[in-house]
């Protein structure tokens, strides 16, 4: 059935015009942002069809996880409506990102957490980030130093530090995630601590804590006295 021919009341537009857009599902919403469909399916369920790439169920999960090659294949959905969905959702994770950083000071893991946990908790690559920290634990920024499988080659204290210098940090806290969803610390985990606290301790900018992110929970070596 086309969205055109379905009664008023229902059709995604109409009903975020009338209740707002809390009344609206996750496919309506996304069948808003596509608009229209193919002559074989409307554009509610061609949005059904990229909730649905990644889980059983319609989910925003599989929305996160879907590259631009996979919406670029589905019918329906072109190059422009591929850009358009994946610039929305860089969008959504950069106001979020800016909701935090603005004044954020780092009073605990959970705050940490919260800042990181969208953006990689879906990543499908291990990534290490370095968070930089001014005199009163606030944020001067983060960068990524590795993309990949952990290792002590890797993930050297030398690329860590040399950031920490350059943006004049007063400490440092380091956190990356598992793709596999379990957050628990690996012994390549536990070395890679203990070097970058001992490095730390040499150049007087510390390492505060190492934070691993899992899908929607995380660990803190510090709280585990690994630090």
């Amino acid at each position: 059935m086309r969205i055109q021919d379905k009664p008023l009341y229902s059709r995604p537009c109409e009903k975020f015009e009338k209740y707002g857009e809390g009344a609206l599902t996750d496919i309506e919403l996304l069948a808003i942002l596509i608009r229209s469909g193919t002559k074989d399916s409307n554009a509610e369920e061609v949005a059904a069809s990229i909730l649905t790439m990644h889980e059983k169920e319609p989910s925003l999960i599989s929305l996160y996880q879907t590259t631009f090659e996979e919406l670029y294949r589905i019918k329906g959905i072109g190059k422009v409506k591929a850009l358009q969905i994946l610039a929305l959702l860089e969008l959504c994770r950069r106001i979020t990102r800016q909701k935090h950083t603005y004044s954020l000071k780092v009073s605990s893991p959970k705050t940490i957490s919260d800042y990181f946990m969208e953006d990689m908790r879906h990543l499908k690559e291990e990534n290490f980030v370095v968070i930089l920290l001014d005199a009163k634990c606030k944020m001067l920024g983060h960068k990524v130093i590795s993309t990949g499988s952990l290792t002590a080659s890797i993930v050297h204290p030398r690329e860590v530090y040399k950031v920490a210098v350059q943006k004049s940090a007063h400490s440092i806290i380091v956190v990356h995630n598992h793709p596999s969803g379990d957050p628990a610390p690996s012994k390549e985990d536990i070395q890679i601590t203990k070097r970058l606290k001992e490095a730390g301790n040499m150049m007087g900018i510390p390492l505060l804590d190492h934070i691993i992110i899992g899908d929607g929970s995380y660990i803190s070596l510090k709280e585990e006295n690994t630090i």
